[in-house]
Order: C-alpha cells, then sequence, then structure tokens
C-alpha cells in the first residue's frame, strides 16, 4: 500500500470511530488542523505537501457532507492559526472574513489545499467549533468552544503525525442543587 492510500485508510478509518462516539448536529463546526510535515515524519512546518492535504481532503468533505455539518481549517502559525471555510459557513456562524490568501508556506499545506478545493472560500480569523481534529499537534484549542471533551479512537496516528480528537460539551453551572439532565 502507498503512503498516500495508507494516510487515506487512516483518515477514513478515524472518522468512522469518531461518528460512533459522538452525535453530531446539522450546522455544527468541526476544526481541522493538520501538520502535513508531521504526517510524513518531517518537524512541523517543514517539509508538507499538497499532495498529502489531498490524500485527507476528500475523506474530510465527504464526512462533512454525510453528517451535515461544516469544515474550518487551520492555518499555521505564519498567519496567526486563521481558519479557511467556505463563504457559506462564515456567513451562517456571523464571521468577517480577513484579507489573506492561505499557501503552502504561509498557512499550511491543508489550508491551502482548502482554499483551492472549496467553491466560495474566505479566511476568518477565530470560531469556536464544536470539535476538532488535531493530526500532528498543531494546537486546535484555541478554535474550539469550552468545553472540550478528548475522544480516543483506534487510531492514534495519520502517518507519522499523532492525532487528537475533541467534542465539545456546555458548561455545567451551578452549585450542589444544579440538575444537568432532564429526569
Amino acid at each position: 500500500m502507498d503512503a498516500h492510500t495508507l494516510w487515506r485508510s487512516q483518515i477514513e478509518e478515524l472518522l468512522g470511530d469518531f461518528a460512533t462516539q459522538v452525535t453530531f448536529t446539522s450546522g455544527q463546526l468541526l476544526v481541522i488542523g493538520c501538520s502535513t510535515s508531521e504526517i510524513v515524519g518531517k518537524r512541523i512546518g517543514s517539509a508538507g505537501g499538497l499532495e498529502v492535504a489531498e490524500s485527507l481532503f476528500a475523506p474530510l468533505l465527504a464526512f462533512a457532507e454525510k453528517y451535515d455539518i461544516h469544515l474550518a481549517f487551520q492555518g499555521c502559525e505564519h498567519i496567526n492559526r486563521a481558519i479557511t471555510m467556505e463563504r457559506q459557513t462564515a456567513k451562517a456562524f456571523n464571521l468577517e472574513p480577513v484579507s489573506v490568501i492561505p499557501v503552502q508556506k504561509a498557512g499550511g499545506s491543508m489550508s491551502a489545499y482548502a482554499f483551492m478545493q472549496f467553491a466560495d472560500p474566505v479566511v476568518v480569523e477565530h470560531v469556536q467549533a464544536h470539535g476538532g481534529i488535531d493530526i500532528g499537534q498543531t494546537l486546535i484549542g484555541m478554535h474550539i468552544k469550552p468545553v472540550a471533551v478528548p475522544i480516543r479512537t483506534s487510531v492514534k496516528q495519520i502517518g507519522e503525525a499523532i492525532v487528537t480528537l475533541a467534542t465539545t460539551r456546555p458548561k455545567l453551572i451551578g452549585g450542589e442543587r444544579a440538575v444537568y439532565k432532564n429526569k
């Protein structure tokens, strides 16, 4: 099995595991952080490639379509981890686009590839997603709603990149008399 087929298989298995543990609601936002460099076994930001991003994009898009959720791709530190998404998603979440186009060396390969693939792409500065997938320790936490809940899957890596998944839940507020579920 070649590397691209392996990465595609790994992301598909990871997404399958994710779906068995999380109930997605139509219209939710899922943030994806991805270091294509880490996938190929190199230090983040040093050796990424659009061809690696291409291996992952189609399964991620199919997953989003199946569960009627929006994808948001986190860029790298050179664009302050700004988020690439479809314009309709930005409108749905009342997010203001910023003036930057992610490219491989300033934005990262995954964000740049998503920008090229989306029908009407925009970049926004910040989101509060309902969940996320972090491939290669890209630090997506700044773009996830509180309270983040880790999700464990059978897939621990895509290529050489460590994978971390999260969903979110509403904050539990109140004191000892508080009730959190309807009976």
